[in-house]
């Protein structure tokens, strides 16, 4: 039934609009792209898996999952970026996929490289209403989605904080000749996307009941995806990208078949990127701009 899939495509966009908010909101305020947010993502799945098995609520599961995906996002960023801050931008690239290749042999020694599953007494009961059904998980995977992308609006241009941002990514020299702290604002940026992923790895795992340690590439590739569709650097572009990619895959293995899946959503971004290069949200022709 389309009303169904349409239903599971949401889902699905919904935990890829979040890690794709991780990849712009570092891109947006640093110009990098941090290629271990993808794996933050694996981590904050088997973190919250692990709590969840360990018998507490979702919520702590929850909460978790973000705390392990945000502080090793900031270790992430002493190791893996400060020290090349001066250097050409494909060198702390380089050395995140770094860090993504050590995460995924971390996970594979702590939880095995087979699949980590979800307890069956989460796996709850499904609504029926009449021309679709949905699960319990599905609705905690978009309710918290969506509460987690209004907290991050929020942050962004109602705080302070968020404010500073936006003057980074507008224009860096300027917004430090007005004081900004790029070093403060840089952690404050490492620290949220990491949040970010980890919260997405939980819902997703939520999503399918199960993680590997090697989720994270695919899941991030199809958020880059979804970045690249949004608007490189516009965080509000993967709001629109993201449930797009998640209805694009779900529909083509409902009528399509599975083979045809990655076919399609990398097709579907080559488009986008030969008739906007800037994304659906992009500036064309703006080199520099408002970016968040």
């Amino acid at each position: 039934m389309l009303l169904q899939q349409v239903v599971n495509g949401l889902t699905l966009g919904a935990a890829y609009t979040l890690v794709a908010l991780a990849f712009s909101l570092v891109m947006g305020v640093l110009g990098i792209l941090n290629l271990a947010i993808a794996e933050l993502f694996m981590i904050g799945a088997y973190v919250g898996l692990t709590v969840l098995v360990a018998g507490y609520p979702i919520p702590v599961a929850l909460i978790a999952a973000m705390l392990a995906g945000g502080l090793l996002s900031l270790l992430i960023e002493k190791v893996a970026y400060e020290p090349l801050r001066n250097s050409p931008l494909v060198t702390p690239m380089l050395s995140t996929i770094g860090v993504s290749i050590i995460l995924q042999n971390v996970a594979t020694n702590i939880w095995g490289s087979d699949p980590y599953q979800l307890p069956d007494e989460y796996l709850g009961q499904r609504l029926d209403l009449g021309i679709f059904s949905i699960g319990e998980m599905q609705l905690i995977v978009i309710g918290a989605a969506v509460g987690l992308v209004a907290l991050l609006g929020f942050l962004v241009e109602r705080t302070s904080i968020g404010r500073a941002l936006r003057a980074v990514a507008e224009n860096a020299d300027v917004a430090r000749l007005l004081g900004v702290s790029a070093t403060r604002l840089t952690l404050v940026a490492f620290l949220i996307s990491g949040a970010l992923a980890g919260a997405a790895g939980l819902l997703i795992a939520l999503h399918y009941a199960a993680v590997t340690p090697y989720i994270g590439v695919e899941t991030g590739l199809k958020a880059i995806a979804v970045m690249v569709i949004g608007g490189v650097t516009r965080i509000w572009g993967a709001l629109l990208a993201g449930p797009l990619i998640g209805l694009a895959e779900v529909l083509t293995v409902a009528y399509g078949g599975a083979a045809l899946r990655d076919f399609i959503v990398y097709g579907f971004m080559i488009v986008i990127l030969l008739v906007r290069p800037a994304g659906l949200l992009g500036n064309r022709g703006a080199d520099e701009g408002k970016r968040l």
